[in-house]
């Protein structure tokens, strides 16, 4: 993905317009709920932004890549959690909404101090001294601010101001979101269409150990705690489902890399796969018990 009218403009504007259908759906009750489910909330934070790049990494030492570049762009996949996306599937399966739009709201904001602390540990780590630049840490903050919590602010006031045109938005915004995902992820990879093979190969492996990995972390952890099931199912599909738009995002406009653009574009494809199997198993399971309480 070349530095371009693609990368400098078109990009990030994707991104705004993802960011801003995700301020839509939120109100300022979104981040209070968060007291209310103390210990979902907790278990929910802790998988997103500590066990998720521990996990990434972890997976990245067992599984070595013959290119640095993906790898980074894993961990720079590990550095962005959840997204819009991920509040959908929540909900398509059946999950606690509510709960997955809270971890979104919340992690939305901390991603701004974890992420280039968590890129520059991965560049100074898996790339040689001369072969990248780190991340300034005040610039890439400013810059995540900018292209996430800027348009999520804005969506978040044009719901209180007029929450009526928001309702109505937020179904075309929503569709909109999502094609625009797929455009972005089918740019990166069209972009080294040559070597996407070869990449796969690589980075495929790991993306799929990691997205199917966290999932039951999540499930898992917060089974262990006790929670409801709706919220596990959340909990799950918040800690595998990660923002993928904001990954390459980073890596195409922060770090100019098109080569790690490839592990955050290959991790959605895989990550969609892998949700579609869970909302056929949530739903085909509230069937089940519909049929049995008749």
């Amino acid at each position: 993905m070349e530095t371009n009218f693609l990368t400098d403009i078109m990009l990030p504007l994707s991104l705004g317009i993802i960011m801003l259908g995700m301020g839509l759906s939120l109100t300022p009750a979104d981040f209070r709920r968060v007291a209310l489910y103390p210990k979902a909330a907790t278990i929910g934070v802790i998988n997103q932004l500590l066990i998720l790049p521990f996990v990434g990494f972890l997976l990245l030492l067992i599984i070595p890549m013959r290119t640095p570049e993906l790898a980074v762009g894993i961990m720079i996949l590990a550095a962005c959690p959840g997204g819009p996306t991920s509040n959908l599937i929540s909900h398509i399966s059946r999950g606690d909404t509510a709960l997955s739009i809270s971890l979104t709201a919340i992690s939305s904001i901390v991603v701004v101090i974890t992420i280039p602390l968590i890129v520059n540990f991965a560049l100074s780590y898996f790339l040689e001294v001369g072969e990248y630049v780190p991340l300034p840490v005040l610039r890439t903050m400013i810059s995540v601010i900018i292209i996430t919590l800027v348009p999520v602010t804005i969506g978040m006031i044009i719901r209180s101001r007029a929450p009526g045109f928001a309702a109505r938005m937020n179904r075309p915004v929503k569709v909109m979101s999502g094609i625009l995902l797929i455009v972005i992820v089918l740019a990166a990879i069209l972009a080294d269409k040559e070597n996407f093979v070869n990449f796969f190969q690589q980075a495929g492996p790991v993306a799929l150990a990691l997205n199917v990995a966290m999932l039951l972390v999540g499930y898992t952890t917060a089974r262990l705690f006790r929670l409801r099931i709706d919220q596990a199912i959340t909990i799950s599909i918040e800690s595998g489902i990660q923002n993928g738009t904001l990954g390459i995002a980073i890596a195409a406009t922060l770090l100019n890399n098109p080569t790690m653009t490839i592990s955050p574009a290959i991790y959605s494809l895989i990550m969609f796969a892998t949700a579609g199997m869970i909302i056929a198993w949530m739903n085909l399971r509230f069937k089940r018990k519909s049929l049995v309480a008749r």
